[in-house]
């Protein structure tokens, strides 16, 4: 018997056991038919899909002061397309850009600081809430020695996921979700995120590309733009401008409103009374979802398809024959999307886009990628009129901040393996402010309805199945 039991579950190359990829196969076959349910039965039910409708606006779900997302004005009865705004806690992102850059202030820790407490903070306060990022941004020898670089992953996101949930054994009051504690904890993660990113990445490389393991300290001189690229570059060198152009991305995407899917994960996962570990470590996999935290890395890969097919980077016309086979899924991935164009809420503009496009030009400047930025400004001017020709739109396509971000990265030598997880490193700000909330409104765990659609069937025996 137990020789029979060991040939069963003897392992094939491909992990499944032997004798059952045949198995394997006619199960999935089942469970694609048995998943599957007609699409005709959303409109029947008047279903919001995605908790949207049929105009893709947001199903209101709920309440919130951390930030808002604007696509559109009022104009009599209606709501018609107008430039996008972005507001954290009131203030345009425009205006809190503008005046951070012009105090010469760390813009993300301003921002974090805004988002987490209301208000812009004062020089003493600010000052403050550096240092004490700083002081804990370090994390115990043994942990990074045996959380991270002893268990190194593919995945950089996955590797986060893991060293967050491990961070939870190192803390004594762990399960306590009082406000105070909550922030504590939060702080910690927002310190700690970008730690967890590089070293991960550090033992990916070493691991899987064997290449040196370069470890540096964080530097509590520096902020986290600037740790960011101290501790990811052997060298630990960088100009005035990439730690600007860095730290303008971190304020760039550390909020979008509590409807994004990795935010509203932060609420739906915190309204079941759990840990703020086990809540950022859910909202970290919403955000590895090529959905939602990819879109750049497919901005990059389209671009350098674009380039290896087009022999004129200045030739309008040869740029819209590869959008036009893009959109008739011709090239690239074949999807048939443009990728970087569109918004569910921004129509006319995204206003992260406007500001990252003009720092990108002065980054590509100083980096000698001038042309390459004047082929993304053609593809933005081209890419809306070509995609409303071709396509039935309910609103208006424009460039949105994945458009110049991928380009971004790649100016600072950022590796694609991190790009992600820098967005994480950002927005964990925003998720720790809807924790933070989610707590404040309290008692109400999230909980939509879904309608099932199965028909009735009886139990039969089974001896007579």
């Amino acid at each position: 018997m137990a020789e029979d039991c060991n040939a069963i579950t003897e392992q094939t190359p491909l992990g499944v056991p032997s004798g059952r990829e045949s198995a394997l196969d006619a199960w999935t076959a089942i469970a694609e038919r048995e998943s599957a349910v007609d699409p005709g039965l959303y409109i029947e039910y008047d279903v919001k899909r995605g908790l949207r409708d049929q105009n893709g606006r947001g199903v209101l779900a709920g309440l919130t002061r951390i930030g808002d997302v604007i696509g559109t004005r009022p104009e009599g009865d209606q709501l018609v397309p107008a430039p996008g705004q972005l507001l954290y806690r009131g203030i345009e992102i425009t205006d809190l850009v503008n005046g951070f850059v012009a105090e010469h202030q760390h813009g993300f820790e301003e921002t974090a600081y805004l988002l987490l407490f209301g208000t812009l903070p004062g020089k003493d306060q600010l000052s403050g809430f550096e240092e004490y990022l700083a002081g804990m941004r370090r994390m115990p020898r043994s942990f990074v020695h045996d959380g991270i670089l002893r268990m190194p992953s593919r995945d950089i996101m996955n590797a986060m996921m893991r060293g967050v949930l491990g961070l939870y054994t190192l803390d004594p009051n762990a399960d306590d979700t009082t406000t105070r504690n909550v922030l504590r904890q939060s702080l910690h993660l927002v310190a700690k995120l970008p730690m967890l990113a590089v070293y991960a990445y550090q033992a990916y490389l070493d691991e899987f590309h064997s290449k040196s393991l370069v470890i540096h300290r964080p530097d509590p001189a520096c902020s986290t733009a600037e740790n960011f690229l101290h501790m990811l570059r052997p060298n630990s060198s960088f100009t005035k401008l990439e730690a600007l152009v860095l730290d303008m991305t971190l304020v760039l995407h550390a909020e979008h409103g509590g409807g994004n899917n990795s935010s509203f994960t932060t609420h739906v996962v915190s309204s079941t009374g759990t840990d703020t570990y086990s809540a950022m470590a859910a909202s970290l996999g919403s955000l590895k979802g090529p959905r939602h935290g990819g879109a750049n890395l497919k901005v990059i890969g389209m671009f350098d398809d674009l380039k290896a097919n087009i022999s004129t980077w200045d030739d309008d016309a040869q740029i819209a024959d590869y959008l036009h086979k893009l959109l008739e899924k011709k090239a690239f991935d074949r999807s048939g999307l443009v990728y970087g164009m569109g918004h569910p809420v921004y129509s006319v503009s995204d206003p992260r886009a406007v500001i990252l496009r003009d720092y990108a030009e002065k980054l590509a400047a100083e980096k000698g990628y001038s042309e390459e930025f004047e082929l993304h400004a053609r593809v933005e001017r081209l890419a809306p009129l070509i995609v409303s020709a071709q396509r039935r739109l309910y609103k208006g396509v424009s460039a949105n901040v994945d458009f110049y971000s991928g380009f971004v990265y790649k100016m600072l030598d950022i590796p694609a393996e991190l790009l992600t997880p820098l967005f994480a490193i950002s927005r964990v700000v925003g998720w720790a402010a809807h924790r933070l909330e989610e707590i404040a409104h309290g008692g109400k765990i999230i909980r939509p309805a879904y309608k099932s659609v199965c028909p009735p069937q009886d139990y039969v025996p089974l001896s007579e199945r």
